[in-house]
């Protein structure tokens, strides 16, 4: 495992951190004993960096059972983060991180995160409550070593809030496909310059710059390297600058794990041949044509109020463009139910903006699923909605 350090504290950081947000499910529930046994897996290879949230459902109670159970929480960083979105008053401080130090089952956060700031009044709220007093003082009574923030706005008011505070660290999403979203480059460059260690999240951009490549870009990279798969040669476009501290992965397969891993053990600063940044120039050139709606599957907009899958909604659209109509179309009929009685689609949209509030990406939501309504909801599909939702209540004795 390579590692870089954290030029604030010197700890020594693995390259690769483990992202908590989508640990393995089985049957809709969280899969602990495979978590776990991805979780040991990681430590023993070199991976010392665990990131997770208090909005991550059940994520924090899975990863403190699982290193309090092997004894593994001295040879990790823990990262978790307050949640902005829920906070109402200087009250909730203490009571969303004494329910994380419970959960984490540790008395002490190594990287402490506000989560999802996207505008310096977000913070300047936060400081009418008292925040920098609150920090001040779990740092001196050794609970918060690190305080830090997530990132989910534009370049500017990044830029800002870099300036605002002495911060310790950073989190924003950043790849090759986002090098001028949110932070971007710029951002990146600033903080390097402030001297702050940068944890990278969405490397793969929810999962679609390792398997939801269209054909074309595939073959790009296959024709340079084929050796390496569409995930690696993500990864190494980030470890390839060195102002990057660390990149997070959310992992919940083996081979995702081994996959990482392998690439880790290899990829330094500067490695990029100008071949192989020229690869990646074409690679975007062809992804950016068919990738339509910016969404990661973070799914902070769910769930929606009349039911509708927004985030699946939004891959099957995707992959229309990717891929093809018939296979967006059979993406779209199974993720959303179409023709079953537990129906997501996008026409059940009814435009209360509850989603749009909560959307780390700023996707207009609403418009979107009306694009993804007249592209994946033709004719035959809303008749044959129709007549499945009638035969499906009548069977249960339901009103169509």
């Amino acid at each position: 495992m390579q590692y870089r350090i954290d030029p604030k504290t010197g700890n020594k950081l693995s390259i690769l951190g483990f992202g908590c947000m989508r640990f393995p499910r089985n049957v809709g529930l969280s899969d602990v004993k495979k978590t776990e046994n991805l979780i040991r897996k990681a430590i023993e290879v070199g991976v010392n960096y665990f990131d997770t949230a208090y909005l991550y459902p059940n994520s924090e109670e899975i990863l403190g059972q699982i290193l309090a159970k092997n004894g593994l929480r001295d040879r990790v960083y823990i990262a978790t983060k307050l949640p902005l979105i829920l906070c109402k008053s200087a009250d909730d401080f203490d009571k969303f991180f004494n329910k994380q130090l419970e959960r984490l089952q540790t008395d002490h956060i190594d990287y402490y995160l506000i989560h999802m700031i996207a505008e310096v009044k977000q913070w300047k709220k936060l400081c009418e409550w008292g925040i920098k007093d609150w920090i001040a003082d779990k740092k001196a009574s050794g609970k918060i070593k690190q305080i830090g923030f997530s990132f989910h706005g534009i370049r500017d008011e990044f830029l800002n809030l870099l300036d605002i505070y002495e911060w310790d660290f950073c989190q924003i999403q950043y790849n090759y496909s986002d090098e001028n979203y949110q932070a971007g480059k710029a951002g990146l460059k600033k903080a390097n310059q402030k001297g702050l260690p940068i944890f990278i999240m969405e490397p793969l951009l929810g999962g679609k710059l390792a398997t939801g490549l269209p054909k074309e870009a595939i073959y790009i990279f296959k024709k340079i390297n084929p050796n390496l798969s569409p995930a690696q040669w993500a990864l190494r476009w980030l470890w390839n600058q060195e102002e990057i501290t660390c990149v997070l992965s959310g992992m919940n397969e083996y081979n995702q794990l081994e996959e990482n891993i392998d690439v880790a053990n290899n990829s330094l600063p500067n490695m990029l041949t100008e071949s192989e940044n020229e690869t990646y120039k074409k690679v975007i050139e062809v992804f950016n044509s068919s990738y339509k709606i910016h969404c990661t599957g973070c799914n902070y907009c769910m769930p929606c109020p009349q039911g509708v899958n927004i985030p699946a909604c939004f891959a099957a659209y995707n992959t229309s463009f990717s891929m093809g109509r018939i296979a967006g179309m059979s993406q779209y009929i199974t993720s959303t139910g179409g023709f079953t009685e537990n129906q997501n689609y996008a026409s059940l949209c009814i435009k209360c903006g509850k989603c749009e509030k909560h959307c780390p990406q700023h996707i207009p939501i609403i418009k979107s699923l009306e694009d993804v309504k007249k592209k994946m909801e033709p004719i035959w599909y809303r008749l044959g909605v129709k007549i499945a939702r009638t035969f499906l209540h009548k069977k249960s004795g339901k009103k169509a």
